[in-house]
């Protein structure tokens, strides 16, 4: 996790769309390597200081920008 996960989201965008943002950022830099699984959504939710909601909903994002896929039972992976 970079410094920047926990920085203050700016307020003239959804919470969610800026999550995604720093969790692509983190794709790219090819942070996850390895497995390529991305934490757990509480885990997320409490390095960027947000709900598990808003975790989901930037995941979502992700799938829908190609970024990861969901495996049902085994977690989310990059691309």
């Amino acid at each position: 996790m970079t410094g920047h996960d926990r920085a203050p989201f700016v307020p003239d965008r959804f919470v969610y769309e800026q999550v995604a943002d720093r969790l692509a950022e983190r794709i790219r830099s090819g942070e996850f390597g390895g497995t390529g699984k991305l934490p757990g959504e509480r885990e997320l939710a409490g390095q960027y200081g947000t709900g598990v909601k808003a975790v989901r909903h930037a995941r979502q994002e992700l799938m829908r920008r190609g970024l990861v896929v969901t495996v049902p039972g085994k977690g989310t992976f990059t691309t």
